[in-house]
């Protein structure tokens, strides 16, 4: 993390607890923390069983965001190791993120920034090959709090919105944000634009492979503001190099940081970003604060938000 972030955390540790941060993804270093670790606040690393067996006081694992495919959670519920998440405190600026991706893959931002400081000036050939948003079907895989803060924020847009969810949300919601419950099938086969914003699990890992985007318009565009591995990334790549499809924004990878040899970096018709939806000043604090005051309660014997809680001890 950044020293500014850092910096922040700091002023934010509850009273009764010391904070040691992380300074390299060095595994011995990882394990002489965990030596006295009672609890662990976590980003990207991953906390995996031996992780977790070598923490001798640890008492609960608190996710920085909402993503747990790193943390072996059943090595957590073995040891009765509390895990809990920060459910909702990034989603905003995640929904944002979201947005900005789809109008920059619709008006191929990257081509017209790098044509332009190249010193070329291509906008009658952008007028060709640029579109806007409204009118558009987008359909969002996943509807959690990411997904529905962007059907909100699509509300101006003037788009159809479609969304598939293992369980449907309250009808008075579905009635506020104008959404409809679809099937997958439908969701591939209908969307102008496929947004991604489900947690990733065994069911899902490649749920967005060569056989679903075969299904899809040649027109459509794949948004990714949720997890790399929701989808097969060869399969993308060869999917726009061939013209199966019109275009990518994508915020998560598969391995990060990304490959420096990565051919998605080779698209010009692909938006790509640091797996920093999230990352904006203003949810620091917030997310810091919601993680502090899970630890703290978790130590007075007090309750946690149920929505917060991954594996109870």
């Amino acid at each position: 993390m950044a020293t500014e972030t850092l910096a922040v955390l700091k002023n934010l540790v509850p009273n009764g607890f010391e904070i040691t941060f992380s300074q390299s993804n060095d595994r011995a270093e990882h394990l002489r923390m965990l030596e006295t670790a009672e609890y662990i606040f976590v980003g990207a690393s991953t906390i995996d069983a031996d992780l977790i067996h070598s923490a001798p006081h640890l008492k609960m694992i608190q996710k920085w965001g909402i993503g747990v495919e790193r943390i072996d959670l059943e090595a957590a519920r073995k040891q009765g190791i509390m895990v809990a998440i920060t459910n909702g405190a990034n989603s905003l600026p995640v929904a944002e993120h979201t947005i900005m991706l789809m109008l920059a893959c619709l008006r191929r931002l990257p081509l017209a920034h790098n044509s332009l400081v190249q010193g070329q000036w291509i906008a009658p050939k952008l007028r060709t090959i640029c579109n806007q948003l409204e009118g558009k079907t987008v359909g969002l895989f996943g509807f959690g709090n990411i997904a529905q803060g962007v059907a909100k924020r699509l509300a101006g847009f003037d788009v159809r919105i479609l969304y598939h969810s293992r369980h449907p949300v309250d009808a008075q919601i579905e009635r506020d944000l104008k959404v409809t419950r679809v099937d997958l099938e439908t969701l591939l086969t209908q969307s102008d634009i496929l947004s991604l914003h489900a947690t990733l699990n065994a069911s899902n890992k490649n749920v967005i492979d060569a056989s679903a985007l075969q299904k899809m318009k040649s027109s459509a565009i794949v948004i990714n503001t949720a997890r790399g591995a929701l989808v097969d990334e060869l399969a993308l790549v060869d999917a726009l190099q061939s013209g199966r499809l019109r275009g990518a924004g994508l915020d998560t990878f598969c391995i990060e940081p990304l490959q420096k040899d990565h051919p998605l970096l080779h698209l010009d018709q692909v938006v790509l970003t640091p797996h920093s939806g999230a990352s904006v000043n203003e949810v620091v604090a917030k997310i810091g604060t919601h993680a502090m005051n899970n630890m703290q309660r978790f130590e007075q014997g007090l309750p946690l938000d149920p929505a917060d809680i991954i594996v109870k001890p």
